[in-house]
Protein backbone atom coordinates (compact mmCIF):
# COMPACT_ATOMS: atom_id res chain seq x y z
CA UNK A 1 0.00 0.00 0.00
CA UNK A 2 1.82 3.50 -1.16
CA UNK A 3 -0.43 5.52 1.30
CA UNK A 4 -0.01 8.87 -0.52
CA UNK A 5 -0.09 7.80 -4.03
CA UNK A 6 -3.17 6.33 -3.04
CA UNK A 7 -4.73 9.21 -1.55
CA UNK A 8 -3.51 11.96 -4.22
CA UNK A 9 -5.46 9.86 -6.89
CA UNK A 10 -8.83 9.44 -4.89
CA UNK A 11 -8.99 13.19 -3.65
CA UNK A 12 -9.49 16.84 -4.90
CA UNK A 13 -7.47 18.26 -1.86
CA UNK A 14 -3.96 18.27 -0.90
CA UNK A 15 -1.74 15.04 0.76
CA UNK A 16 1.77 15.67 1.48
CA UNK A 17 4.29 14.33 3.84
CA UNK A 18 7.30 16.39 3.55
CA UNK A 19 9.28 16.93 6.78
CA UNK A 20 7.99 20.55 7.14
CA UNK A 21 4.84 19.37 6.97
CA UNK A 22 5.08 16.18 9.11
CA UNK A 23 7.20 18.06 11.89
CA UNK A 24 4.56 21.07 11.40
CA UNK A 25 1.87 18.65 12.52
CA UNK A 26 3.63 16.53 14.95
CA UNK A 27 2.67 19.08 17.72
CA UNK A 28 -0.36 21.09 19.00
CA UNK A 29 -0.19 23.61 22.42
CA UNK A 30 0.59 20.25 24.21
CA UNK A 31 3.19 18.72 25.83
CA UNK A 32 3.45 16.06 23.08
CA UNK A 33 5.02 15.42 19.75
CA UNK A 34 3.95 12.40 17.38
CA UNK A 35 4.69 12.70 14.01
CA UNK A 36 1.84 11.69 11.40
CA UNK A 37 2.16 9.75 8.47
CA UNK A 38 0.68 11.93 6.35
CA UNK A 39 -1.43 14.77 6.04
CA UNK A 40 -4.26 15.66 4.30
CA UNK A 41 -6.37 18.80 3.29
CA UNK A 42 -9.97 17.86 1.85
CA UNK A 43 -11.55 19.86 -0.67
CA UNK A 44 -15.02 19.07 0.51
CA UNK A 45 -17.14 16.84 2.55
CA UNK A 46 -16.72 14.03 -0.77
CA UNK A 47 -12.96 14.04 -0.29
CA UNK A 48 -13.74 13.11 3.96
CA UNK A 49 -15.95 10.86 2.76
CA UNK A 50 -13.76 8.97 0.45
CA UNK A 51 -10.98 9.12 3.23
CA UNK A 52 -13.03 7.24 5.35
CA UNK A 53 -14.34 4.60 2.93
CA UNK A 54 -10.13 3.88 2.13
CA UNK A 55 -9.58 4.01 5.99
CA UNK A 56 -12.34 1.27 6.69
CA UNK A 57 -11.27 -0.97 3.35
CA UNK A 58 -7.42 -1.21 4.16
CA UNK A 59 -7.66 -1.06 8.40
CA UNK A 60 -7.62 -4.59 8.29
CA UNK A 61 -4.29 -4.71 6.38
CA UNK A 62 -3.06 -2.09 8.69
CA UNK A 63 -4.42 -2.19 12.22
CA UNK A 64 -2.61 1.35 12.66
CA UNK A 65 -4.17 3.02 9.70
CA UNK A 66 -6.66 5.96 11.57
CA UNK A 67 -7.75 9.62 10.82
CA UNK A 68 -7.46 12.83 12.99
CA UNK A 69 -9.05 15.27 12.36
CA UNK A 70 -7.58 18.97 12.94
CA UNK A 71 -8.66 22.59 12.61
CA UNK A 72 -6.33 25.29 14.42
CA UNK A 73 -4.58 23.40 16.21
CA UNK A 74 -4.29 24.99 19.90
CA UNK A 75 -5.27 21.78 21.66
CA UNK A 76 -4.02 21.51 24.72
CA UNK A 77 -4.17 18.24 25.68
CA UNK A 78 -2.73 16.23 22.55
CA UNK A 79 -5.93 15.58 21.06
CA UNK A 80 -5.07 16.69 17.17
CA UNK A 81 -2.23 14.69 17.52
CA UNK A 82 -1.98 10.71 15.85
CA UNK A 83 1.25 8.40 14.01
CA UNK A 84 -1.65 8.17 11.20
CA UNK A 85 -3.24 10.03 8.85
CA UNK A 86 -3.74 13.89 9.90
CA UNK A 87 -6.75 15.37 8.23
CA UNK A 88 -6.55 19.36 8.09
CA UNK A 89 -9.86 20.73 8.12
CA UNK A 90 -9.07 24.39 7.99
CA UNK A 91 -7.04 24.29 4.94
CA UNK A 92 -10.52 24.76 2.98
CA UNK A 93 -13.64 24.10 5.02
CA UNK A 94 -14.26 26.98 6.52
CA UNK A 95 -16.88 29.13 5.12
CA UNK A 96 -20.23 29.81 6.69
CA UNK A 97 -22.91 28.84 5.07
CA UNK A 98 -26.14 30.34 6.51
CA UNK A 99 -27.63 32.95 8.80
CA UNK A 100 -31.16 33.05 10.61
CA UNK A 101 -32.18 35.53 13.14
CA UNK A 102 -30.49 33.78 16.11
CA UNK A 103 -28.00 30.75 14.38
CA UNK A 104 -25.08 30.57 11.86
CA UNK A 105 -24.27 27.62 10.04
CA UNK A 106 -20.82 27.00 8.93
CA UNK A 107 -18.19 24.90 8.81
CA UNK A 108 -15.16 23.02 10.99
CA UNK A 109 -12.19 25.11 9.74
CA UNK A 110 -13.56 28.34 10.29
CA UNK A 111 -11.80 30.65 12.48
CA UNK A 112 -13.90 32.21 15.73
CA UNK A 113 -12.51 35.16 14.85
CA UNK A 114 -13.92 35.09 11.63
CA UNK A 115 -17.29 34.29 12.81
CA UNK A 116 -17.58 36.84 15.58
CA UNK A 117 -16.41 39.60 12.98
CA UNK A 118 -20.16 38.79 10.90
CA UNK A 119 -21.98 37.48 14.21
CA UNK A 120 -21.59 40.69 15.74
CA UNK A 121 -22.53 42.72 12.37
CA UNK A 122 -26.23 41.01 13.17
CA UNK A 123 -25.40 42.07 16.97
CA UNK A 124 -25.51 38.56 17.60
CA UNK A 125 -22.80 36.58 19.84
CA UNK A 126 -21.83 32.62 20.18
CA UNK A 127 -21.06 33.34 23.74
CA UNK A 128 -19.33 30.20 24.81
CA UNK A 129 -15.97 31.36 23.23
CA UNK A 130 -12.40 29.95 24.73
CA UNK A 131 -9.85 32.67 25.93
CA UNK A 132 -8.14 31.93 22.75
CA UNK A 133 -10.42 32.77 20.77
CA UNK A 134 -8.41 34.80 18.40
CA UNK A 135 -6.48 31.35 16.97
CA UNK A 136 -9.37 28.95 17.68
CA UNK A 137 -11.56 27.26 15.33
CA UNK A 138 -15.29 26.42 15.40
CA UNK A 139 -14.68 23.38 14.84
CA UNK A 140 -12.57 22.38 17.65
CA UNK A 141 -14.89 24.66 20.07
CA UNK A 142 -17.23 22.09 19.17
CA UNK A 143 -14.67 18.66 19.35
CA UNK A 144 -13.55 20.21 23.15
CA UNK A 145 -16.94 21.40 24.72
CA UNK A 146 -15.17 24.83 24.56
CA UNK A 147 -15.86 27.63 27.58
CA UNK A 148 -14.87 30.68 28.28
CA UNK A 149 -15.59 33.88 30.52
CA UNK A 150 -19.38 34.13 29.84
CA UNK A 151 -19.71 30.56 30.48
CA UNK A 152 -20.98 31.78 34.04
CA UNK A 153 -24.00 33.12 32.74
CA UNK A 154 -24.66 31.10 29.11
CA UNK A 155 -23.41 28.01 29.87
CA UNK A 156 -21.00 25.90 27.58
CA UNK A 157 -20.84 24.92 23.92
CA UNK A 158 -22.92 21.81 24.44
CA UNK A 159 -25.52 24.33 25.41
CA UNK A 160 -25.46 25.97 21.74
CA UNK A 161 -25.39 23.36 19.24
CA UNK A 162 -28.65 23.24 16.97
CA UNK A 163 -27.90 20.30 15.02
CA UNK A 164 -24.27 18.95 13.08
CA UNK A 165 -23.66 17.64 10.41
CA UNK A 166 -21.07 14.21 10.77
CA UNK A 167 -19.59 11.98 8.78
CA UNK A 168 -19.76 8.45 10.03
CA UNK A 169 -17.59 4.96 10.12
CA UNK A 170 -19.34 4.15 7.40
CA UNK A 171 -18.48 6.96 5.18
CA UNK A 172 -21.86 8.92 4.90
CA UNK A 173 -22.77 12.20 5.94
CA UNK A 174 -25.77 11.98 8.64
CA UNK A 175 -27.53 15.09 10.52
CA UNK A 176 -28.22 15.20 14.25
CA UNK A 177 -30.17 17.47 16.27
CA UNK A 178 -33.13 17.24 19.21
CA UNK A 179 -35.94 14.85 17.84
CA UNK A 180 -39.29 14.44 19.28
CA UNK A 181 -41.15 10.70 20.06
CA UNK A 182 -42.44 10.57 16.63
CA UNK A 183 -39.27 11.20 14.55
CA UNK A 184 -37.38 8.96 17.34
CA UNK A 185 -39.79 6.33 16.45
CA UNK A 186 -39.02 7.09 12.14
CA UNK A 187 -35.06 6.78 13.17
CA UNK A 188 -35.50 3.23 15.69
CA UNK A 189 -37.42 1.47 12.36
CA UNK A 190 -34.64 2.55 9.97
CA UNK A 191 -33.00 -0.53 8.50
CA UNK A 192 -29.97 1.39 7.94
CA UNK A 193 -26.77 1.96 9.48
CA UNK A 194 -27.95 5.26 11.66
CA UNK A 195 -31.69 3.35 12.25
CA UNK A 196 -28.93 0.82 13.99
CA UNK A 197 -26.93 3.87 15.82
CA UNK A 198 -30.32 5.15 17.30
CA UNK A 199 -31.33 1.62 18.35
CA UNK A 200 -28.17 1.40 19.81
CA UNK A 201 -27.73 4.34 21.39
CA UNK A 202 -31.39 4.71 22.35
CA UNK A 203 -30.78 1.11 24.13
CA UNK A 204 -27.75 1.99 26.28
CA UNK A 205 -29.06 5.37 27.42
CA UNK A 206 -32.60 4.25 28.36
CA UNK A 207 -31.42 0.72 30.01
CA UNK A 208 -28.94 2.92 32.32
CA UNK A 209 -30.82 6.48 32.41
CA UNK A 210 -30.25 6.82 36.29
CA UNK A 211 -26.54 5.70 36.66
CA UNK A 212 -26.11 8.24 33.51
CA UNK A 213 -27.56 11.28 35.46
CA UNK A 214 -26.08 10.69 38.38
CA UNK A 215 -22.46 10.37 36.74
CA UNK A 216 -22.58 14.13 36.08
CA UNK A 217 -19.78 15.43 37.43
CA UNK A 218 -21.44 18.37 40.11
CA UNK A 219 -19.51 21.14 38.55
CA UNK A 220 -20.72 24.04 35.81
CA UNK A 221 -18.57 22.95 33.84
CA UNK A 222 -17.12 19.46 32.70
CA UNK A 223 -15.20 18.64 29.04
CA UNK A 224 -14.61 14.76 29.72
CA UNK A 225 -15.54 11.56 28.93
CA UNK A 226 -18.86 11.37 26.34
CA UNK A 227 -22.12 13.60 27.26
CA UNK A 228 -24.41 10.51 27.65
CA UNK A 229 -26.75 12.93 29.98
CA UNK A 230 -27.27 15.21 27.58
CA UNK A 231 -28.44 12.94 25.23
CA UNK A 232 -32.20 11.72 26.61
CA UNK A 233 -34.37 14.32 28.13
CA UNK A 234 -37.20 11.95 30.12
CA UNK A 235 -39.21 14.83 30.60
CA UNK A 236 -39.71 16.95 27.12
CA UNK A 237 -39.14 13.21 25.63
CA UNK A 238 -36.29 14.59 22.88
CA UNK A 239 -33.55 12.47 22.08
CA UNK A 240 -30.53 14.48 20.84
CA UNK A 241 -27.35 12.72 19.25
CA UNK A 242 -25.91 15.79 18.52
CA UNK A 243 -24.72 16.13 22.02
CA UNK A 244 -22.69 13.06 21.98
CA UNK A 245 -20.28 14.69 19.54
CA UNK A 246 -19.90 17.95 21.58
CA UNK A 247 -16.65 17.28 23.52
CA UNK A 248 -16.16 13.76 21.83
CA UNK A 249 -12.61 15.01 20.00
CA UNK A 250 -13.07 13.52 16.60
CA UNK A 251 -13.10 9.81 18.35
CA UNK A 252 -16.95 9.09 17.12
CA UNK A 253 -17.02 10.96 13.60
CA UNK A 254 -16.11 13.80 11.37
CA UNK A 255 -17.69 17.10 11.99
CA UNK A 256 -18.39 18.78 8.55
CA UNK A 257 -21.25 21.61 9.44
CA UNK A 258 -22.10 23.30 12.78
CA UNK A 259 -25.22 25.44 12.99
CA UNK A 260 -25.00 27.39 16.44
CA UNK A 261 -27.29 28.46 18.30
CA UNK A 262 -26.58 32.88 18.36
CA UNK A 263 -27.42 35.08 21.49
CA UNK A 264 -27.68 38.99 21.24
CA UNK A 265 -25.40 41.16 22.23
CA UNK A 266 -25.69 43.83 25.03
CA UNK A 267 -25.25 47.35 24.61
CA UNK A 268 -23.06 48.21 28.10
CA UNK A 269 -20.69 46.70 30.49
CA UNK A 270 -18.25 47.87 33.29
CA UNK A 271 -15.94 45.86 35.18
CA UNK A 272 -15.28 45.69 39.17
CA UNK A 273 -11.77 44.68 39.82
CA UNK A 274 -11.12 43.04 42.94
CA UNK A 275 -7.21 42.91 44.31
CA UNK A 276 -6.63 40.17 47.29
CA UNK A 277 -3.45 39.85 49.24
CA UNK A 278 -4.53 36.88 50.01
CA UNK A 279 -7.05 33.54 49.44
CA UNK A 280 -8.04 32.69 52.73
CA UNK A 281 -11.33 34.36 52.04
CA UNK A 282 -11.60 33.65 47.72
CA UNK A 283 -14.78 31.24 48.23
CA UNK A 284 -16.40 33.77 50.88
CA UNK A 285 -15.74 36.61 47.88
CA UNK A 286 -16.35 34.58 44.96
CA UNK A 287 -20.20 33.60 46.46
CA UNK A 288 -20.80 37.65 47.38
CA UNK A 289 -19.82 38.49 44.13
CA UNK A 290 -22.12 35.66 42.19
CA UNK A 291 -24.79 36.99 44.44
CA UNK A 292 -24.95 40.09 41.73
CA UNK A 293 -24.85 37.73 38.65
CA UNK A 294 -22.28 38.98 37.06
CA UNK A 295 -21.21 37.84 32.98
CA UNK A 296 -17.91 36.93 33.60
CA UNK A 297 -16.20 36.75 36.47
CA UNK A 298 -12.44 35.77 36.55
CA UNK A 299 -8.96 35.92 37.80
CA UNK A 300 -4.84 36.23 37.57
CA UNK A 301 -2.55 35.28 39.66
CA UNK A 302 1.01 37.70 40.84
CA UNK A 303 3.19 35.24 38.39
CA UNK A 304 0.82 36.06 35.73
CA UNK A 305 0.95 40.44 36.44
CA UNK A 306 4.53 39.76 36.81
CA UNK A 307 4.78 38.39 33.25
CA UNK A 308 2.28 41.36 31.90
CA UNK A 309 5.07 43.85 33.46
CA UNK A 310 7.81 42.20 31.95
CA UNK A 311 6.55 42.05 28.47
CA UNK A 312 4.67 45.79 29.15
CA UNK A 313 5.40 46.29 25.00
CA UNK A 314 3.89 43.08 23.67
CA UNK A 315 0.56 43.61 26.39
CA UNK A 316 0.34 47.64 25.23
CA UNK A 317 0.33 46.32 21.61
CA UNK A 318 -2.76 44.01 22.04
CA UNK A 319 -4.56 46.28 23.49
CA UNK A 320 -4.28 48.79 20.87
CA UNK A 321 -2.16 49.50 18.04
CA UNK A 322 -1.97 52.94 19.03
CA UNK A 323 -0.94 52.52 22.70
CA UNK A 324 2.43 52.64 23.32
CA UNK A 325 4.45 51.30 26.50
CA UNK A 326 3.94 55.05 27.86
CA UNK A 327 -0.22 54.99 27.59
CA UNK A 328 0.46 51.33 29.23
CA UNK A 329 1.79 52.49 32.37
CA UNK A 330 -0.32 55.75 32.56
CA UNK A 331 -3.12 52.77 32.25
CA UNK A 332 -1.21 50.75 34.85
CA UNK A 333 -1.02 53.96 37.35
CA UNK A 334 -4.64 52.91 39.33
CA UNK A 335 -3.11 49.29 40.28
CA UNK A 336 0.27 50.66 41.07
CA UNK A 337 -1.76 52.98 43.67
CA UNK A 338 -3.54 50.09 44.86
CA UNK A 339 0.01 47.88 45.29
CA UNK A 340 1.45 50.84 47.22
CA UNK A 341 -1.39 50.87 49.69
CA UNK A 342 -1.02 47.29 49.91
CA UNK A 343 2.69 47.01 50.07
CA UNK A 344 3.15 44.29 47.57
CA UNK A 345 1.52 42.22 44.73
CA UNK A 346 -1.41 41.41 45.00
CA UNK A 347 -1.96 37.51 45.10
CA UNK A 348 -5.11 37.63 43.03
CA UNK A 349 -6.50 39.82 40.73
CA UNK A 350 -10.24 38.92 40.36
CA UNK A 351 -12.80 40.59 37.31
CA UNK A 352 -16.33 40.77 37.55
CA UNK A 353 -18.02 42.37 34.82
CA UNK A 354 -21.80 43.25 34.16
CA UNK A 355 -23.37 43.63 31.31
CA UNK A 356 -26.61 44.55 30.13
CA UNK A 357 -28.73 46.94 28.07
CA UNK A 358 -29.67 49.19 31.10
CA UNK A 359 -26.25 51.20 32.43
CA UNK A 360 -28.38 52.58 34.98
CA UNK A 361 -28.65 48.83 36.36
CA UNK A 362 -24.96 47.72 35.75
CA UNK A 363 -24.04 50.54 37.88
CA UNK A 364 -26.29 49.59 40.52
CA UNK A 365 -25.06 46.44 40.89
CA UNK A 366 -21.24 47.33 40.87
CA UNK A 367 -21.66 50.30 43.45
CA UNK A 368 -23.45 47.93 45.56
CA UNK A 369 -21.29 45.02 45.23
CA UNK A 370 -18.48 47.14 45.79
CA UNK A 371 -19.94 48.33 48.39
CA UNK A 372 -20.77 44.80 50.17
CA UNK A 373 -16.87 44.06 49.71
CA UNK A 374 -15.40 46.99 51.36
CA UNK A 375 -17.57 46.68 54.21
CA UNK A 376 -17.29 42.42 54.80
CA UNK A 377 -14.08 42.07 53.34
CA UNK A 378 -11.85 45.51 53.66
CA UNK A 379 -10.45 44.76 50.13
CA UNK A 380 -8.99 46.74 47.69
CA UNK A 381 -11.04 47.35 44.58
CA UNK A 382 -10.90 49.50 41.28
CA UNK A 383 -13.52 50.32 38.70
CA UNK A 384 -11.74 50.67 34.89
CA UNK A 385 -12.79 53.92 33.72
CA UNK A 386 -13.34 52.72 29.99
CA UNK A 387 -13.18 50.03 27.85
CA UNK A 388 -9.40 50.73 27.04
CA UNK A 389 -9.00 50.08 30.65
CA UNK A 390 -10.77 47.28 30.83
CA UNK A 391 -9.41 45.94 28.02
CA UNK A 392 -5.96 45.64 29.87
CA UNK A 393 -7.38 43.42 32.56
CA UNK A 394 -8.76 41.49 29.61
CA UNK A 395 -5.23 40.89 27.52
CA UNK A 396 -3.26 40.32 30.81
CA UNK A 397 -5.97 37.37 31.76
CA UNK A 398 -5.80 36.31 28.03
CA UNK A 399 -2.77 36.48 26.94
CA UNK A 400 -0.48 34.60 30.13
CA UNK A 401 -0.43 31.34 28.25
CA UNK A 402 1.07 32.86 25.00
CA UNK A 403 3.13 35.21 26.58
CA UNK A 404 4.31 32.10 28.96
CA UNK A 405 4.87 30.12 25.43
CA UNK A 406 6.42 32.55 23.11
CA UNK A 407 9.02 34.61 25.51
CA UNK A 408 10.04 32.10 28.15
CA UNK A 409 13.42 30.84 27.16
CA UNK A 410 14.90 27.67 28.13
CA UNK A 411 11.59 26.31 29.43
CA UNK A 412 8.66 24.79 27.86
CA UNK A 413 4.35 26.00 29.17
CA UNK A 414 3.80 22.36 30.53
CA UNK A 415 -0.41 22.23 30.28
CA UNK A 416 -1.06 19.01 32.35
CA UNK A 417 -2.89 20.45 35.19
CA UNK A 418 -4.20 23.33 33.49
CA UNK A 419 -8.55 22.93 33.52
CA UNK A 420 -9.39 21.33 37.35
CA UNK A 421 -12.66 22.57 38.25
CA UNK A 422 -14.50 22.14 41.86
CA UNK A 423 -17.35 23.92 43.03
CA UNK A 424 -16.89 27.49 44.06
CA UNK A 425 -18.30 26.63 48.24
CA UNK A 426 -15.28 24.25 47.82
CA UNK A 427 -12.30 26.10 47.09
CA UNK A 428 -11.22 26.91 51.26
CA UNK A 429 -10.42 23.35 51.67
CA UNK A 430 -9.62 22.30 47.91
CA UNK A 431 -6.73 25.09 47.65
CA UNK A 432 -5.57 24.90 50.81
CA UNK A 433 -4.74 20.90 49.89
CA UNK A 434 -4.08 21.93 45.86
CA UNK A 435 -1.21 24.41 47.28
CA UNK A 436 0.25 21.43 49.92
CA UNK A 437 0.25 19.01 46.80
CA UNK A 438 2.26 21.99 44.24
CA UNK A 439 4.42 22.89 47.09
CA UNK A 440 6.70 19.33 47.13
CA UNK A 441 7.48 20.90 43.49
CA UNK A 442 9.55 23.45 44.90
CA UNK A 443 11.68 23.64 41.28
CA UNK A 444 8.26 24.25 39.47
CA UNK A 445 7.14 27.70 38.02
CA UNK A 446 3.58 27.98 37.37
CA UNK A 447 0.97 30.76 36.62
CA UNK A 448 -2.75 30.70 38.13
CA UNK A 449 -5.33 32.01 36.03
CA UNK A 450 -8.92 30.98 35.07
CA UNK A 451 -12.68 31.78 35.88
CA UNK A 452 -13.18 31.84 39.20
CA UNK A 453 -16.93 32.33 39.31
CA UNK A 454 -16.95 28.54 38.11
CA UNK A 455 -14.14 27.11 40.25
CA UNK A 456 -12.14 26.55 37.12
CA UNK A 457 -8.44 27.10 37.23
CA UNK A 458 -5.45 26.96 34.85
CA UNK A 459 -2.20 25.87 36.03
CA UNK A 460 0.46 25.95 33.82
CA UNK A 461 3.91 24.96 35.08
CA UNK A 462 7.33 25.91 33.27
CA UNK A 463 9.47 23.23 32.63
CA UNK A 464 13.19 22.61 31.35
CA UNK A 465 11.91 19.18 29.32
CA UNK A 466 14.98 18.81 28.52
CA UNK A 467 15.64 17.52 31.89
CA UNK A 468 14.46 13.39 32.44
CA UNK A 469 14.14 14.51 36.27
CA UNK A 470 11.45 17.36 35.17
CA UNK A 471 9.49 15.35 32.81
CA UNK A 472 9.15 12.57 35.88
CA UNK A 473 7.38 14.97 38.04
CA UNK A 474 4.09 14.85 35.35
CA UNK A 475 2.56 11.81 36.06
CA UNK A 476 2.85 11.89 39.42
CA UNK A 477 1.86 15.33 40.30
CA UNK A 478 -1.10 14.76 37.74
CA UNK A 479 -2.46 11.97 39.58
CA UNK A 480 -1.96 13.66 42.83
CA UNK A 481 -3.82 16.73 41.47
CA UNK A 482 -7.06 14.31 39.65
CA UNK A 483 -7.40 12.19 43.08
CA UNK A 484 -7.96 15.69 44.83
CA UNK A 485 -10.00 17.04 42.27
CA UNK A 486 -12.15 13.73 42.41
CA UNK A 487 -11.88 13.87 46.24
CA UNK A 488 -13.65 17.22 46.08
CA UNK A 489 -16.51 15.88 43.43
CA UNK A 490 -14.87 17.97 40.80
CA UNK A 491 -13.38 17.47 37.14
CA UNK A 492 -9.76 17.16 36.25
CA UNK A 493 -11.13 19.23 32.94
CA UNK A 494 -14.13 22.12 32.71
CA UNK A 495 -13.17 23.29 29.22
CA UNK A 496 -9.51 21.73 27.70
CA UNK A 497 -11.07 18.36 27.57
CA UNK A 498 -9.12 14.75 28.03
CA UNK A 499 -6.90 13.79 24.65
CA UNK A 500 -3.53 12.33 25.65
CA UNK A 501 -3.38 13.66 28.74
CA UNK A 502 -6.64 13.02 30.79
CA UNK A 503 -7.96 10.19 29.15
CA UNK A 504 -5.75 7.48 31.09
CA UNK A 505 -7.42 8.97 34.31
CA UNK A 506 -11.32 8.56 33.20
CA UNK A 507 -11.93 5.22 34.40
CA UNK A 508 -10.91 6.78 37.81
CA UNK A 509 -12.85 9.91 37.02
CA UNK A 510 -16.36 8.16 36.63
CA UNK A 511 -15.62 4.65 37.85
CA UNK A 512 -15.78 1.00 35.43
CA UNK A 513 -19.62 1.05 34.93
CA UNK A 514 -19.69 4.82 33.78
CA UNK A 515 -16.27 3.91 32.00
CA UNK A 516 -17.27 0.62 30.30
CA UNK A 517 -20.86 2.89 28.87
CA UNK A 518 -18.26 4.92 27.17
CA UNK A 519 -16.49 2.16 25.44
CA UNK A 520 -19.88 0.93 23.95
CA UNK A 521 -20.49 4.94 22.62
CA UNK A 522 -17.09 4.39 21.00
CA UNK A 523 -17.82 1.31 19.86
CA UNK A 524 -21.37 1.70 18.11
CA UNK A 525 -19.95 4.64 16.38
CA UNK A 526 -16.44 3.51 15.37
CA UNK A 527 -16.06 -0.12 15.56
CA UNK A 528 -12.86 -0.28 13.90
CA UNK A 529 -11.31 2.35 15.97
CA UNK A 530 -10.66 4.48 12.64
CA UNK A 531 -11.14 8.04 14.32
CA UNK A 532 -8.58 9.42 16.17
CA UNK A 533 -7.57 6.55 18.37
CA UNK A 534 -5.47 6.54 21.82
CA UNK A 535 -7.78 9.18 23.44
CA UNK A 536 -10.88 8.89 25.59
CA UNK A 537 -11.35 4.61 25.97
CA UNK A 538 -8.42 3.58 24.48
CA UNK A 539 -6.36 6.40 26.18
CA UNK A 540 -3.68 4.63 28.29
CA UNK A 541 -0.64 6.60 30.19
CA UNK A 542 2.15 3.62 28.55
CA UNK A 543 1.38 5.40 25.39
CA UNK A 544 0.54 9.04 26.80
CA UNK A 545 4.06 8.89 27.96
CA UNK A 546 6.07 7.71 25.19
CA UNK A 547 5.26 11.04 23.20
CA UNK A 548 6.24 13.62 26.17
CA UNK A 549 8.53 16.19 24.32
CA UNK A 550 11.78 15.99 24.97
CA UNK A 551 13.19 19.52 24.01
CA UNK A 552 11.95 23.02 25.10
CA UNK A 553 11.08 24.32 21.32
CA UNK A 554 7.97 25.62 21.04
CA UNK A 555 4.53 24.52 19.59
CA UNK A 556 2.54 26.16 17.17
Amino acid sequence: MDLKKDLLNLIKGEVKDDSYTLDFYSVDASIFRIKPKIVVFPKNTADIKTLVNYVNKYKSDNKNLSITPRSAGTDMGGGTLNESIIMDLNHHLREIKDFGTDWVSCEPGLFYRNLEKETLKRNLIFPSYPASKSIASVGGIVANNAGGEMSLRYGKTEDYINSLKVILSDGQEYEFKKINETQMHEKLALKTFEGNIYRQMYELISQNYDIIQAAKPKVSKNSTGYLLWKVFDKKANTFDLSKIFVGSQGTLGIITEIKFHLVKTEKYSKMLVIYLNDTAQLANIVNLVLQYKPTDFESYDDKTLKLALKFAPQIAHLISKETNIFKFAFLLLPDFKIMLKMRSLPKLVLMAEFNSDNMIEIDKNINELNKALLKKFNLFTHIPKNSIEEQKYWIIRRQSFNLLRKKIKGKQTVPFIDDIIVQPKKMPEFLLELNAILAQYSQLTYTIAGHVGNGNFHIIPLMDMTDANQRAIIPKLAEKVYDLVFQYGGSMSGEHNDGLIRGPYLEKMYGKKIFDLFKEVKNIFDPKNIFNPHKKTDANLQYSSKFIKKDNKHNI
